[in-house]
């Protein structure tokens, strides 16, 4: 992982959007802070597409669609996305309706995959010792997620535990900095990505991969950061280094929000340098 000021001027001058993840990324202790917000405003505000995409259930992030200065929130590891309707503007009066939805799987696929996930759920509740859902659990649609280091501790063999049951029950399943998520279904960060650019954007993102940059902090990035060569490791990603197959190529200095809106600088600065 080479210091970000490594990141070619040139580079950030072709770059047009911005994919990031949330926690921990964007949020400091569970909310965004000033400076990261600050970042997003600015990205906004220089014409740079930004998307996130979240392990995060469509519930929890519906009211960041709402709030933040994006272009969608991708949430549960690619299975939905939320965006404000076209001309909505970002006024709060009329809530979810100015709010659009979309989902990779259709009704009838989500509706059975979750009863299948209500047993496998069941399954690792009463096998893996101390386990408990996300409190964030009542507002997924299409995953499911347990805990480790929200509001509880699961030890990392319990984290190991809780994996092998999932994916002995068919599920994609990553291990983000707070949840362990499992899901039916082929879709992913990466997939997600590439469907919600092309939907809302009408863009083909393998086409410009060195136009975009994903900044992140997890293991559940290792994909995203092996696909994009602009790729950003906010600098709490070391915690999980060891454990790292696929880094991102650049480290930031501050950690969470402070490292995103360090990203956020090089991408301005390149704009005007």
């Amino acid at each position: 992982m080479h210091p970000l000021k490594d990141w070619p001027l040139q580079a950030r001058r072709l770059i047009i959007g911005v994919l990031t993840d949330i926690d921990d990324t964007l949020t400091t202790d569970g909310a965004i802070t000033a400076d990261a917000l600050a970042a997003l405003v600015a990205l906004q505000a220089a014409g740079l597409y930004v998307i996130a995409i979240t392990g995060r259930p469509v519930g929890w992030s519906t009211p960041f669609a709402l709030e933040w200065p994006v272009d969608a929130i991708v949430a549960e590891n690619g299975a939905a996305a939320i965006f404000l309707k076209k001309n909505a503007g970002r006024s709060n009066e009329y809530g979810h309706a100015l709010l659009s939805k979309l989902y990779q799987q259709d009704e009838s696929t989500r509706r059975a995959n979750d009863r299948r996930m209500q047993r496998v759920a069941r399954r690792v509740m009463r096998e893996v010792p101390g386990a408990r859902l996300s409190d964030d659990s009542p507002g997924r649609e299409t995953d499911m997620a347990v805990d480790h280091s929200e509001f509880t501790h699961l030890p990392a063999e319990q984290i190991a535990q809780v994996l092998r049951i999932m994916h002995g029950e068919g599920m994609n399943a990553t291990v983000s900095s707070i949840h362990i998520n499992g899901w039916f279904g082929t879709h992913n960060k990466l997939d997600g990505a590439r469907w919600i650019v092309r939907e809302l954007l009408g863009r083909e993102l393998n086409a410009e991969m060195d136009r975009w940059v994903y900044v992140g902090d997890s293991t559940n990035d290792q994909l995203m950061f092996e696909a994009f060569d602009n790729s950003v490791g906010v600098a709490n990603v070391r915690r999980f280094e060891a454990q790292l197959t696929r880094a991102p190529r650049y480290i930031t200095e501050g950690e969470r929000g402070a490292g995103f809106a360090e990203v956020a600088a090089a991408l301005l600065t390149a704009r005007t340098a």
